[in-house]
């Protein structure tokens, strides 16, 4: 970027993706994670956005080049002076998730295991230990000084410790509006004490339905309940992404509840719908202050992602498009 002045800070993390999409040829080491997601989701809809990351000295070069050609400020992204195993493979066919080993999910397809892909070890999901640092989570002094002069910032699922960290670190400047969107590995009945201080001070928790289901596994079924406790845990809004089904929104103040439903669109590859709908929530809520349409907004940017593979696909959607899509969801909301 030409100009360092920004407005919006996304931290979050950088992966390689081998995505075998629902409709498309396969898109093999694609730029992915949900750092860049989420900061197109903020692009659908405004401008300067920073990213804070972490990547091996083995991440691609041009691939950061290319973020700062779409406008995105790439100071923030931390490389380290060793490896780092940044593949995430992806299938969104059916039956995937019966298939064991995802390098499995090439041979069924008839499609030669990518080279790239060659002592690839699927992640092993465990508990994410809150005082247990990683070489990838994010230190404070990753943060570069004048990303501080920005207003609103959106934390993409992490490690619980640099959820823990960020927040207090972020509004030490200017930066007044903090959407958090928690890591699938914390989000565990055994974490229950830790979850609540993550929460509070932050403007909205974005949160998917099976993690917060998760976390209240054996106090809660009752969705608008866990919103509910989320919020008395210092948050004023409570996002729950639904999939497909769309979202529920919560408003502390007046324990106002909405239901969208998910824009109508044609879902080709569903990859970082999730972290699109964050960013766009925190752009129109930086925009409005309203946390329906930023909820709408967030609802509009997943919309334009899902309809091809890539995270810049959205980006070359025809200008007006998101607009128009706005005005016909709106129509559709709920209050209950």
């Amino acid at each position: 970027m030409e100009s360092h002045y920004l407005r919006y800070v996304v931290a979050g993390r950088l992966q390689r993706d081998f995505i075998l999409p629902l409709e498309g040829r396969p898109c093999l080491d694609v730029p992915g994670g949900g750092a860049i997601y989420a900061a197109v989701g903020i692009l659908i809809w405004d401008r300067a956005v920073g990213l804070i990351s972490r990547v091996g000295e083995d991440y691609p070069q041009e691939w950061l080049e290319g973020f700062a050609s779409y406008g995105l400020d790439t100071r923030g992204i931390r490389i380290l002076p060793q490896a780092v195993d940044l593949r995430r493979v992806i299938c969104h066919l059916e039956g995937a998730e019966e298939a064991g080993n995802p390098l499995a999910w090439f041979a069924q397809l008839g499609i030669p295991v990518p080279k790239a892909l060659l002592g690839y070890v699927p992640p092993h999901r465990s508990l994410n230990h809150p005082a247990h640092p990683t070489p990838l989570t994010l230190r404070l002094n990753d943060i570069p000084a004048d990303y501080l002069e920005a207003t609103a910032a959106h934390l993409a699922p992490m490690d619980y410790l640099s959820h823990a960290l960020l927040p207090s670190a972020l509004r030490k400047g200017n930066i007044t509006t903090i959407t958090l969107d928690p890591g699938s590995e914390y989000m565990h009945p055994a974490m229950w004490e830790q979850i609540p201080p993550l929460v509070r001070g932050v403007t909205a928790f974005i949160v998917a339905e099976e993690d917060l289901r998760h976390l209240f596994q054996g106090r809660s079924t009752d969705i608008w309940e866990m919103a509910e406790a989320i919020a008395s845990w210092g948050c004023e809004f409570v996002i729950i992404k639904r999939g497909e089904a769309g979202q529920y929104l919560f408003e502390k103040s007046g324990r106002k509840r909405w239901v969208i439903p998910a824009y109508p669109a044609r879902v080709a590859d569903p990859t970082g719908a999730g972290d699109a709908f964050g960013g766009g929530f925190l752009a129109g809520y930086r925009q409005t202050y309203d946390p329906l349409e930023a909820t709408l907004c967030g609802n509009i940017s997943a919309s334009l992602v899902v309809e091809g593979s890539g995270p810049f696909y959205a980006l070359d959607a025809l200008p007006g498009l998101a607009q128009a899509r706005l005005e016909v969801l709106r129509d559709s909301v709920s209050v209950l």
